[in-house]
């Protein structure tokens, strides 16, 4: 490509309190922060434009960001960061969130229409960011409006139905969200958490006819991953993880992947992603398969680099 285009990535950042087999460890996380995080190692042009604490927690995930690559164009804020207690059984997380009056929440739609810079390609959000309050409505408004204007809109939801309080309003917003989207990236749990009491095969039809997405991936844990663009479907199986850690940041590291193969193949653009094909959509996901794949050999959300990455998909061919 001749020049990089500029992935904007919002939403929230955090520190995770992991406890796995009675060990404790502090860990920069987040969906959207990882997905950042995993942007800047593949060498994409990506600014981060939720705010981050100054306090001590907040200076780990700005460093982390930047060791990265990630420009921080939200800047920093004089509120505390956000905390996550996690709890891994058998290398499956579960949460428990502390948010209240917290950094990552200190956005509305002006301050992050500020942020973006001029001529961004693409603006991915999802997760937390999106489960109730005035920057939930913040997030959603941006969406809608960078839609309007053109710019590539991705959503990965990243269903956490044990912290929503109020589960109607949030599907609600889920929809009327994925209605301006160009590329929608879910789990088979997310899937389950917007259409409870559906087959997961009627559920992934309702959603599609509920999405204006040319792009829908559904990932499926150790499954793999289904991809869908148009009247062609694409089933990948999982690749291998020798020695699993944990799924920490799997799920954002292939959405990552999936972004910075679209920049890469010049196809980031909603025009461009009503031309692909089902062999470039494979491919596609094949390699986001394969990064997060990576991801879960190490513990906690540490996505590989673009050099890494590069390597393992030549190894298999």
């Amino acid at each position: 490509m001749s020049a990089s285009p500029v992935i904007c990535v919002g939403g929230e950042n955090l520190i995770d309190h992991v406890t796995r087999d009675g060990e404790v460890s502090a860990l920069a996380g987040g969906s959207p922060f990882n997905v950042a995080m995993a942007l800047g190692r593949q060498q994409a042009d990506v600014r981060y434009l939720t705010p981050i604490s100054t306090d001590t927690w907040g200076d780990t995930l700005a460093a982390t960001l930047l060791a990265s690559g990630v420009k921080l164009a939200g800047g920093r804020v004089d509120a505390p960061t956000t905390i996550a207690r996690v709890t891994v059984t058998n290398g499956i997380p579960s949460y428990v969130f502390e948010r209240d009056g917290t950094a990552e929440r200190s956005v509305t739609a002006a301050s992050m229409a500020a942020a973006m810079p001029a001529g961004t390609t693409a603006l991915h959000t999802g997760s937390l960011a999106l489960t109730d309050g005035a920057d939930a409505e913040a997030w959603e408004e941006t969406c809608k409006t960078a839609y309007a204007s053109g710019t590539l809109v991705s959503l990965d939801p990243n269903v956490r139905l044990s912290v929503i309080t109020d589960i109607d309003t949030y599907r609600a917003r889920i929809f009327r969200m994925i209605k301006a989207a160009h590329v929608l990236k879910l789990s088979d749990e997310d899937l389950e958490g917007l259409c409870p009491d559906m087959p997961q095969d009627a559920a992934l039809a309702h959603v599609r006819s509920q999405t204006s997405a040319s792009l829908v991936v559904m990932t499926k844990g150790p499954d793999g991953a289904i991809a869908m663009r148009g009247d062609n479907t694409v089933n990948i199986p999982a690749p291998p993880v020798p020695g699993l850690v944990d799924t920490v940041g799997a799920g954002d590291t292939f959405m990552a992947t999936l972004l910075a193969g679209l920049a890469r193949t010049d196809a980031l653009a909603p025009s461009a992603l009503d031309g692909l094909d089902a062999a470039q959509v494979e491919a596609l996901i094949r390699r986001a398969g394969m990064a997060a794949a990576i991801n879960c050999s190490r513990a906690g959300c540490n996505p590989p680099t673009l050099s890494e990455l590069d390597a393992a998909m030549a190894a298999v061919g």
